[in-house]
Formats: C-alpha cells, structure tokens, sequence
C-alpha cells in the first residue's frame, strides 16, 4: 500500500498590493479610517481553492497611519494600543468556506474573530509569479482587546466606538 505525501504550498503577502485597515466611528456621527503601513503574513495550503489554508499575519502597531499625526501618536500610545510595550499586533487562523476563522492577539489580549472571505482567485503575474487575492472583512469590540480609552461631549456622545470595522484586501505570492 503506498501513501501519497502532500506537501503544503507556501504564500507570502505581498505587502505593495495588500492594504490593512480599519474604520471606526467619531463622535457617532463619521467614521474615520486608519490603516497598518507596515505588516507581513503568510498561507500554507493543500489546495488551489485554500480551503483549511491556514493563515498567518502580523501588523507593526507603530505603522498605523490615519493621516492625522497627533491622531496616529494617541493611537500608538499607552491609551490605545501601547506601541512601546506591544509592538505587533497578530492573527492566526484557518479559513472555512467563505470565513476566515481564527486568534486575533491585540496588547496580550487574544480573542476569537470570524472575517468573511471573498477569495478573488489565482493568477500569473507578467513576471511569471503566481498570486492570489483575498477580501476580509469583519468587526471586532476594541474594548474587549483592552483599548478602552474614551471621552464623552457635553451632549453626553462618546468619541470613538467601541465597534471597529476591519478590511483588508490582501494579495499573496507562491512562494
């Protein structure tokens, strides 16, 4: 009897063609929009539909950039994400169907998130590289990760939600 091995295919993200960010309400009336400038990650995977690819992703908490300086340094304080003391922010996880699934660590804290998946399929690049494209999207409590930091207006209105939109389209190379 002969067993067949297979071997998972290693993909890397290609960070100049994936973007990682984040909504988050203001003021309950507008949202405002910040994103990860720097992060890696990768999937290994059986298939070419990746399906039980289990997925690997890192952001740097100093990277984030919501093109407000005073903003992204309130941000990266010990208010909010505590970019000196937790320098990453991590998931790992497996995707299922349409959802990725999977540990989502922020500042110690690691909780379960579910994204929805969209996968945008494979293809060669003019240079002769494979990729593929992915669409995450989901929502998260920022409180439940320990970023707890509000004010409230004189109208009684909180600055910033608690509920946080994440996307992020991501593109991944065969390595």
């Amino acid at each position: 009897m002969s067993t067949t091995t297979v071997t998972a295919t290693k993909w890397a993200i290609d960070p100049t063609h994936s973007e990682v960010s984040f909504k988050v309400k203001h003021l309950v009336i507008s949202t405002v929009t910040g994103n990860f400038k720097s992060f890696e990650g990768g999937v290994e995977s059986d298939s070419d539909d990746f399906q039980g690819a289990e997925i690997s992703f890192a952001a740097d908490i100093a990277s984030i950039d919501t093109n407000q300086s005073d903003r992204d340094n309130h941000l990266k304080s010990a208010d909010f994400f505590d970019a000196e003391k937790y320098p990453k922010m991590t998931f790992t996880g497996i995707l299922e169907g349409d959802k990725l699934k999977g540990e989502l660590t922020i500042k110690e804290t690691t909780k379960d998130v579910e994204l929805s998946a969209d996968f945008g399929g494979i293809v060669q690049d003019p240079y002769g590289q494979t990729k593929a494209g992915f669409e995450l999207e989901g929502k998260i409590s920022r409180k439940e990760f320990g970023l707890t930091w509000n004010a409230v207006t004189e109208a009684g209105s909180v600055v910033v939600s608690d509920q946080v939109r994440i996307l992020a389209n991501i593109q991944i190379v065969k390595q």
